[in-house]
């Protein structure tokens, strides 16, 4: 007869080998310690991974004291290793400069300027608590979007990004129509309900993988669309303003009224910084608002 702690230790058995099998699936990475990017993760996912400030880095870290290209890493039988390659302020491992070359062993500190980054070897379980903590701080948690820190961050990287490369870049923003006449009329709950259920349909209609979806504000919300030209995005825009307009948001036996107003901007002459496209998204979305709701509006100068 099968006793309880037989059962206990099996059940151990089979979570240890669960999360052994999820870790074993994730490359190498690179976690930053500390700063205000602490916690952040990059995967080191391709031979050879190059890190410095130029933005056409692998690892794109605008910081003082680090070098336009400052060091790679690169993959070798033996797991990875580190080459300055001819950074101003060295590269540092455990606060040993490299000089050739340099093996890296789990939990070893890579320091350039003032930023740190851990090294954690592919399959290292470890991995898996720093990603939840990171979804955790980059995940609005009622509705699963990106939060506005880590899309303010997303970007001042993408215009800094198509201001190298010339490659379109286009912004959405909308909110709900009457958000507070809503709340008001059929209670928070179905407010939070309403959001949750759009932003679901959003994610699953409206937005790629590599698109950048976050909640701005209690019930603003942006899309950052990389690669997407001003006729692209207005395509992405029409099509979620038609989808919430036609989706029947049921709560409590009742069809809630919900529409949205949306904003278009994109990348071009005079967009200098992510604020610069913020600002004229904003000025769109406020057009839409103006001109009766539940539209679509472009920024014009």
């Amino acid at each position: 007869m099968v006793d309880d702690t037989t059962i206990v230790i099996t059940d151990i058995k089979k979570a240890l080998k669960a999360v052994d099998e999820e870790a074993d699936k994730k490359p190498a990475a690179l976690l930053i310690v500390g700063g205000e990017l602490n916690g952040t993760i990059f995967d080191l996912d391709k031979k050879t991974i190059l890190v410095g400030r130029n933005l056409k880095n692998h690892i794109p870290l605008e910081f003082q004291g680090i070098s336009r290209n400052h060091f790679k890493v690169d993959e070798t039988e033996a797991g990875h290793s580190v080459e300055d390659t001819g950074s101003r302020n060295g590269t540092y491992i455990n606060n040993k400069r490299v000089l050739t070359p340099t093996l890296l062993k789990k939990g070893d500190i890579i320091k350039v300027g003032k930023i740190a980054l851990k090294y954690i070897p592919k399959g290292d379980s470890e991995r898996l608590t720093y990603d939840k903590l990171q979804h955790a701080a980059n995940t609005d948690g009622m509705t699963g979007c990106f939060t506005k820190t880590y899309f303010n961050r997303a970007l001042d990287l993408y215009v800094k990004k198509s201001k190298l490369s010339g490659e379109p870049l286009s912004l959405i923003m909308f909110d709900l129509d009457y958000f507070k006449k809503l709340n008001d009329t059929f209670g928070h709950d179905a407010g939070d309900f309403v959001l949750k259920e759009l932003s679901t349909i959003v994610r699953t209609n409206g937005v790629r993988d590599n698109d950048i979806f976050a909640r701005f504000g209690g019930e603003e919300f942006m899309i950052l669309l990389p690669k997407t030209n001003i006729k692209q995005a207005y395509e992405v825009a029409e099509r979620i303003r038609a989808l919430i307009e036609a989706h029947q948001f049921l709560y409590d036996n009742n069809r809630l009224p919900v529409t949205i107003s949306v904003g278009l901007a994109d990348y071009r002459k005079g967009v200098n910084t992510g604020l610069d496209l913020f600002k004229r998204v904003d000025v769109a979305l406020y057009k839409s608002k103006d001109g009766g709701r539940n539209q679509v509006n472009f920024f014009r100068e």
